[in-house]
């Protein structure tokens, strides 16, 4: 994928986008070629222009050109506001004089246009992208694909481990890598657990009789699921006072590859809030056509299928 239809901030620091922000010439070659360019909003005016300082001018993206769907009331003005204090790409359409001199009128609408008309039509289930978190809801996590155009990553397409929230995973701001799980409508769903490990592949990141550092994901009457990894939870015998989200010293007892299952002795729990790590992906694909998590010979099937 082109440069500039990555996520918005990719390109701000990039040598191409500072030569071609350094002044109004440049400024003037970028408008004749059509590129797209980016700065960092400075503020919101009363009536939702957001104003940003490029080339050594004032720049103005007008409210109606600061994403698709403002002018037709489909997007709301939150998605305005919201970008004040961040990298916004977009390209420039004119120039015009105002009370203090010459101004740069810019367009975020048009960049996200060419992104849904030369990009999105090409996207196919599968495909893995590179994507920056921008807003975490409870029922999952919005991604920047290209653009500032946002996509949801359901909270259940995350990782095979459970989760309460998106925050256990993920800050806004981000880049992460996903997969196009559908696309309809022309909106894009996501996925990430696929690029996390199969379960054979995160097993093998532990030996029976390692006592390993894991994270209490769930509290049942039967037993305490604890996180190994996103993607490898395994089940101890029920000790009282253990509550969701504690952190788990656990005894590995077992790992049964042809029934999925990790069987764990708990040694310790206790609150602690240590920094979330990074995710680790076992994949470089740029397409997945197929994933399958749980091994062969499995009892149960546990896959995704994506070219169909």
């Amino acid at each position: 994928m082109k440069t500039c239809y990555l996520p918005e901030g990719y390109l701000l620091e990039t040598p191409e986008n500072k030569r071609r922000t350094a002044n109004r010439a440049a400024l003037e070659e970028a408008f004749a070629e059509g590129a797209l360019l980016e700065a960092r909003a400075l503020r919101s005016d009363a009536a939702h222009n957001l104003h940003v300082s490029i080339g050594g001018l004032p720049g103005v993206i007008p409210r109606e050109e600061c994403a698709l769907g403002i002018a037709e009331g489909t997007t709301r003005d939150i998605a305005i506001l919201t970008r004040v204090n961040k990298p916004v790409r977009f390209a420039v359409t004119g120039f015009e004089y105002g009370a203090t001199g010459p101004v740069a009128v810019l367009s975020r609408r048009e960049a996200q246009r060419r992104y849904t008309e030369e990009v999105l039509p090409c996207l196919r289930p599968g495909d893995v992208l590179d994507v920056r978190v921008t807003h975490l809801e409870k029922f999952g996590a919005f991604c920047d694909i290209g653009c500032g155009v946002t996509s949801l990553l359901p909270i259940d397409g995350i990782s095979v481990s459970r989760i309460p929230h998106p925050s256990v995973r993920f800050a806004v701001g981000d880049d992460i890598r996903a997969a196009v799980r559908f696309i309809e409508d022309g909106r894009v769903t996501l996925t990430h657990k696929e690029l996390l490990g199969t379960w054979e592949e995160n097993a093998a990141l532990f030996h029976v009789g390692d006592t390993v550092s894991g994270v209490v994901r769930s509290v049942e009457n039967y037993g305490i699921f604890v996180e190994l990894t996103p993607n490898l939870a395994g089940l101890a015998e029920y000790v009282p006072n253990v509550e969701e989200g504690m952190q788990a010293s656990v005894y590995i007892k077992s790992l049964l590859a042809e029934k999925m299952k990790c069987k764990l002795i708990l040694v310790d729990f206790f609150e602690a809030d240590y920094p979330r790590e990074r995710p680790h992906y076992f994949t470089e694909e740029r397409h997945l056509s197929h994933f399958r998590y749980s091994p062969e010979g499995c009892e149960r099937v546990v896959e995704t299928i994506f070219d169909e």
